[in-house]
């Protein structure tokens, strides 16, 4: 089915700034698949807080490229920068460099940033970075490129959306097949886009400290904090399925929920207790995944174990600055910035999961696409429980 020509829903924004009032409804041309993308009719689409910091200029002025900018679409952006310039320059202290992601062929599925092999005179790492919004979605192959040899018209998937095609918040986007998956009946469309950057943030982060989620391999103790949004939820899963004692944080509205989705105990943020990161069963932590922010480190340290290691998948300027200062004394604690490496065999493991019931999506809310500008506020909003949905 070939939709050259054909105009669809899209919404977009045409300047920096604006919140959800910013957002536009427009008609565009549908996209036309390349020669190895397919196209996809969205069926749901999901957010993440990177897709309105990027509007609020996080990545000022490498994204958007240009305006008006439809959310979703990379604009082919492949540039090789200093992270210490992303750091300083774009985020300022209070930003966040929130699923940065990373597609060439050099960095391993579990590598983090401290991994990385080539350095700047601070110690920060070089490499080609993609940056992209409302990546996430899943829907049904109208049409294949030349080159697409694993799916066919009428297939369900789960995609991330590829770096010269069109945006998440659109009734048509294409996708490379290299990030596409197929998606089982099992797996409905708002549960399959919602796993795309926040499950596979988990899983990457739980891989990075060496949790095998088999079971197998020494018994480990472990914080996640923020448990109860996007990729804490999943983490808190994911982490169960390995040899784990987890202990979570959230809000007290959430406390039954986080304790259903396995973790051993559950910690108020907003408590002293909460707020100081200690285990009420005084376990320290071999590894803490750090889903929040505005945490110091001073509250990590004295919790983790002599050789433990936070793994901050929201990083912020300080974050940059104690992973060097660590690195510099030769310190075992560690804390470590983590990037986002998308891989397909991830995505179709985690798609496994949820089609076995073993991964299970929160989703705090549904919208359509003629109200996506209420969507993107809930996300500014700041206090979702789980993932919210976008659906055409």
């Amino acid at each position: 089915m070939s939709m050259s020509g054909k105009l669809m829903h899209a919404v977009w924004y045409d300047s920096y700034g604006g919140g959800s009032a910013g957002l536009k409804h427009v008609e565009v041309p549908a996209p036309t698949p390349s020669k190895d993308e397919v196209l996809l009719k969205i069926e749901a689409a999901s957010l993440n807080p990177v897709d309105w910091k990027t509007q609020e200029g996080m990545f000022r002025p490498l994204l958007p490229r240009k305006f008006p900018h439809l959310p979703g679409k990379f604009d082919g952006l492949s540039v090789r920068i200093n992270c210490w310039d992303v750091v300083s320059k774009q985020l300022g202290a209070g930003g966040h460099l929130l699923d940065i992601h990373h597609h060439g062929d050099k960095v391993g599925a579990n590598q983090h940033a401290a991994d990385f092999k080539k350095q700047s005179k601070y110690g920060f790492m070089y490499k080609d970075l993609f940056v992209g919004t409302v990546t996430d979605a899943a829907g049904e192959v109208l049409e294949v490129g030349p080159e697409v040899k694993n799916f066919k018209v009428g297939d369900k998937i789960v995609a991330m959306l590829n770096p010269t095609g069109g945006g998440g918040l659109a009734e048509y986007a294409v996708a490379k097949q290299s990030l596409t998956v197929l998606r089982p009946p099992e797996v409905p469309a708002a549960d399959g886009a919602a796993l795309v950057v926040a499950a596979l943030t988990a899983h990457q982060a739980l891989s990075s400290v060496r949790i095998k989620l088999d079971g197998s391999g020494p018994r480990m103790n472990i914080l996640i904090t923020a448990a109860s949004g996007g990729v804490g939820h999943y983490a808190v899963q994911l982490a169960k399925l390995g040899n784990t004692h987890v202990t979570a944080t959230c809000g007290a509205r959430n406390l039954d929920l986080v304790k259903s989705l396995g973790a051993d105990e559950v910690l108020d943020y907003k408590t002293p207790e909460g707020a100081s990161l200690k285990s009420p069963s005084g376990q320290k932590y071999d590894a803490v995944i750090h889903c929040a922010s505005s945490t110091p480190w001073s509250a990590f340290e004295p919790n983790l174990s002599p050789t433990g290691k936070v793994i901050d998948v929201t990083p912020v300027l300080s974050t940059f600055w104690t992973y060097a200062l660590k690195k510099l004394t030769f310190s075992k604690k560690q804390l470590l910035p983590m990037i986002l490496t998308p891989k397909s065999e991830n995505m179709d493991y985690l798609v496994k999961l949820a089609k076995e019931g073993k991964l299970k999506t929160v989703i705090d809310s549904k919208y359509p696409l003629s109200k996506a500008e209420d969507a993107w506020a809930k996300s500014i909003d700041g206090h979702a429980t789980g993932k919210i949905i976008v659906e055409p």
